[in-house]
């Protein structure tokens, strides 16, 4: 085959044909053209992409191994609310017996399966039917879930415990929220994204017109956040139901996208449209399996050799070995025993029959399970510790192909090891709190640095663009500003905020006006005093990071660490309640608490935390959990926000920080962290704490990869909030550290703001908060002490607490130490000649007996007071740039 040569090709078609033999990267108009290949320009395209193939699966030790997975199909509910015009799937509920498959039916096809060797159990079912059809609402209802996700969550933890096999699960459409409530049940999970057209979606009598779900963007959504919360995904195009050849390519480089950008695009299937009967496209052609082939062979090139691509086996006729030519290496999902009910006129072949056709090919066909085996292998953040124990019953610990001898049998899903007291003890650098002053961090980054955050090279691509620059001059648009922000500041719009604080200039200092930025915080600073007078005020406060063990991949974060790493570690409850118990000693008020999203944890160990904490102090106030930590105890205990939020206060959390806001603006967030909760998200928790009474700080971290247009929004959308729900007790502003952030390493965010623009966003959050938000507190962490009394003289009034251990930002390179004594504080705050006051969380005054216990310790436990040195080989924050 290799001796093949583009005869028929015009020079386009031969240009591209070169560079694909060649290993150069093609392009949306190269790919295009190469779909058209036919004849002999078809044989050189398989041959070039057939080495690609050959490739990939040498690098991941499998040569010449095509895979497959043995599956039974649950078909969970035919109801669906959109109206493809191709589908004989979803049907009308007056078709069938029951809205829903009962739990026994679903659990008799997986017993079934089960005993024919089958390992997978695929959930397809329609999109949210509830929200078209009465009758799913009432199933539902009638069988105490809240919506069909539930369902699908229940009935895949049923087949776990009770057969063995493990759930694939094709919902639909998902949220982010909804890919933290499923993830713990299911190894894998899958949408096709079919295509990126958004004319067969937006025009009448397309084949998508009418399916809110098929919008392309929606679709490219759910595989963006598939991998944002490393959920193994499958996915894949449709060719054949009205699209361009141009669109088809289009798509290919869509998912081409979110591969390279996260990671998580296990599998890719390649499926050509079949006419149906009693469809609204049953008079369409059937796609061409020359065509099918082109495009299997362009999605091989275009992908490259480490995704694995699949044909669908009972939609190709005889063509098998031509599809083995094209560059699949997967067969997909084959039953024994259930039919394809997306395609129930096309049965599967029979195993024994696809192996010898594989044969037959070349290639030895082998099992598979529904999570791919190199996902198998990487163990974490792929797969969910609830899930471990079922995969690695079934799973080869060398290959992470299925085990030949697997027995398939139930086994328990439950919290690991028992859950977070049993489970997880103080363990690790515990000691990190006070060796990272002493000795500092053991190295510069994690050891997965180059994995975890997903690809550094395609996220460059989402870096967003600055508005063009502003000189900074004070001219007339910046005097208006400046008398608008004086006398009615809450009606300062969006434009004037950004003329404001660009006299701070940009990064360089080019365009500021040192003048204009004085006036300014004059202006903020009587604000100041207008709302909270002139005393500086502080909290005696203990941090308490619980574990530092994360792979959310937060892409700012120097804290996070694997379970393995050297400056990894976790605190056991005792512990906790320890450190809570030296902080009430020396005089503290408030235990502030947050930790990484350790994979071991259960969604309950936040209220054993918040507990172990009330029984040690009873009358410590426990500010602790950020909304990410939120979402994550609500997603592993499967309960709503308001029920979780309803039993953490009912555990002892008092209020919550309102950190992990970073930038309120998905495009920044996208870019700062892989898998962090979106802006909707963070506004929803933060909002449903307050309607549960829990109150929230506010916060934003800015200086990174975000513009001063980004910062004005999210102060606005702070102040929104406020105005709602009153729920804010003050707004922390949050320098970012660079030193030792991956996304400083990477070369992608700058080393923080200006000393100027700290004091411009200082000044400007108390002007656009005025009369919504009292209480403007800086960072005496991130802040140089000089930049604290700048921004003092400039609105701000608060300096948060004595901390007692600041692990974050020291991990990131921060060289202002770990704690505060009240001294310290004194004697910063002392040249801008205003007092300062200790207060409480809730900014009341502490009672005697704790004033008096703060002033005996100086607001410091013994036990983390050291000698605090620059942390080795690591640089100045930056944050003191002109």
């Amino acid at each position: 085959m290799t001796g093949h040569r583009a005869m028929n090709g015009d020079s386009g078609t031969r240009r591209a044909l070169a560079r694909a033999r060649d290993g150069k990267t093609l392009d949306v108009a190269e790919a295009a053209i190469l779909l058209r290949a036919r004849g002999e320009d078809l044989e050189v395209l398989l041959d070039h992409a057939a080495r690609v193939r050959d490739a990939g699966l040498s690098a991941v030790g499998r040569p010449g191994i095509v895979t497959y997975s043995r599956k039974v199909f649950i078909p969970l509910t035919r109801l669906c609310r959109d109206r493809c015009g191709y589908c004989t799937f979803a049907t009308a509920p007056h078709k069938l017996d029951s809205a829903f498959m009962s739990p026994d039916e679903v659990l008799e096809i997986a017993r079934q399966g089960a005993a024919m060797g089958c390992k997978e159990a695929l959930f397809t079912l329609g999109d949210r039917p509830e929200d078209r059809w009465h009758q799913a609402r009432e199933w539902l209802d009638a069988h105490g879930y809240d919506d069909t996700l539930s369902y699908v969550r229940a009935m895949a933890i049923r087949v776990l415990e009770e057969t063995g096999l493990l759930p694939h699960l094709n919902p639909g459409v998902m949220t982010w929220l909804d890919l933290q409530r499923l993830k713990p049940v299911a190894p894998s999970m899958g949408m096709m994204l079919e295509t990126t057209s958004e004319r067969l979606f937006a025009e009448k009598g397309q084949a998508h017109y009418g399916s809110p779900d098929k919008d392309p963007a929606v679709r490219l959504r759910v595989l963006e956040d598939a991998g944002r919360s490393n959920v193994p995904f499958t996915t894949g195009i449709l060719i054949g139901i009205g699209e361009t050849i141009e669109d088809r390519a289009e798509s290919i480089f869509a998912i081409r996208r979110v591969a390279r950008e996260y990671g998580g695009v296990q599998e890719v299937i390649v499926q050509n449209f079949r006419a149906k009967p009693d469809t609204a496209m049953r008079g369409m052609p059937d796609a061409d399996l020359h065509e099918l082939a082109a495009t299997i062979a362009v999605a091989r090139l275009v992908l490259g050799p480490k995704v694995r691509i699949q044909a669908p086996p009972n939609l190709i006729g005889d063509e098998f070995a031509l599809m083995l030519r094209a560059g699949i290496d997967d067969w997909g999902g084959v039953s024994p025993l259930t039919p394809d009910h997306v395609n129930p006129e096309r049965p599967w072949p029979q195993i024994d029959d696809l192996a010898a056709r594989t044969a037959d090919a070349g290639f030895e066909l082998r099992e598979r399970l529904t999570i791919y085996p190199e996902y198998v292998l990487a163990g974490e953040p792929w797969l969910d510790p609830r899930l471990l124990g079922h995969v690695t019953a079934l799973a080869d610990p060398e290959t992470g192909l299925a085990r030949p001898d697997a027995v398939l049998e139930g086994r328990p899903w439950q919290e690991p090891d028992g859950g977070f007291q049993g489970g997880l003890r103080t363990s690790g650098r515990s000691d990190l709190h006070t060796a990272i002053d002493s000795e500092g961090r053991t190295h510069d980054r994690r050891d997965d640095f180059d994995d975890v955050y997903g690809d550094w090279e395609a996220l460059r691509d989402r870096l967003p663009s600055a508005s063009p620059g502003r000189t900074g001059r004070v001219d007339g648009t910046v005097r208006a500003a400046l008398r608008q922000a004086e006398s009615y500041p809450a009606s300062l719009t969006d434009d004037q905020a950004l003329a404001l604080i660009d006299l701070a200039g940009d990064p360089s200092g080019a365009g500021a006006d040192d003048a204009g930025l004085d006036e300014l915080c004059r202006i903020a600073d009587g604000l100041r005093r207008e709302a909270v007078g002139d005393d500086v005020t502080y909290v005696v406060n203990r941090n308490i990071n619980f574990t530092n063990v994360c792979y959310t991949g937060c892409r700012f974060c120097a804290f996070a660490q694997r379970r393995t790493d050297a400056d990894a570690y976790t605190l056991s409850l005792s512990e906790v309640a320890d450190r809570a118990q030296e902080g009430w000693d020396a005089g503290a008020t408030e235990v502030c608490m947050q930790g990484g999203i350790h994979p071991d944890m259960p969604g309950t160990a936040y209220f054993d935390i918040a507990r172990a904490v009330k029984e040690r102090t009873p009358d410590m106030h426990v500010h602790a959990f950020s909304p990410m930590e939120v979402i994550n105890g609500a997603s592993r205990t499967n309960l709503s926000i308001a029920e979780w939020l309803h039993a953490a206060k009912e555990a002892g959390v008092d209020s919550l920080p309102g950190t992990a806001a970073e930038i309120l603006d998905d495009d920044v967030r996208w870019v700062l962290t892989k898998g962090k909760l979106p802006t909707r998200e963070w506004v929803d928790v933060i909002t449903t704490a307050h309607k549960v009474g829990i109150p929230t700080t506010s916060t934003m971290m800015y200086g990174h990869v975000d513009t001063h247009e980004h910062w004005v929004r999210h102060i606005r959308l702070i102040r929104s909030i406020q105005e709602e729900t009153g729920g804010f007790s003050e707004f922390v502003l949050l320098p970012f550290v660079h030193t030792s952030a991956p996304i400083y390493l990477a070369g992608i965010a700058r080393p923080g703001p200006t000393a100027r623009e700290n004091r411009a966003v200082h000044a400007l959050a108390r002007i656009m908060l005025h009369g919504a938000i009292a209480n403007i507190q800086c960072s005496w962490v991130k802040l140089q002490d000089d930049l604290c009394r700048s921004v003092l003289d400039g609105g701000v009034n608060d300096l948060g607490g004595t901390l007692m251990e600041e692990t974050i930002s020291r991990m990131a390179g921060s060289e202002n130490g770990s704690y505060r004594t009240i001294s310290q504080m004194a004697d910063m705050v002392a040249p801008t000649g205003r007092n300062l006051r200790q207060r409480t969380t809730s900014y009341g005054t502490p009672g005697a007996e704790r004033m008096e216990a703060a002033r005996q310790s100086d607001g410091v436990c013994g036990s983390v007071r050291r000698t605090v040195v620059p942390l080795v080989s690591l640089r100045s924050t930056g944050s003191g740039r002109l």
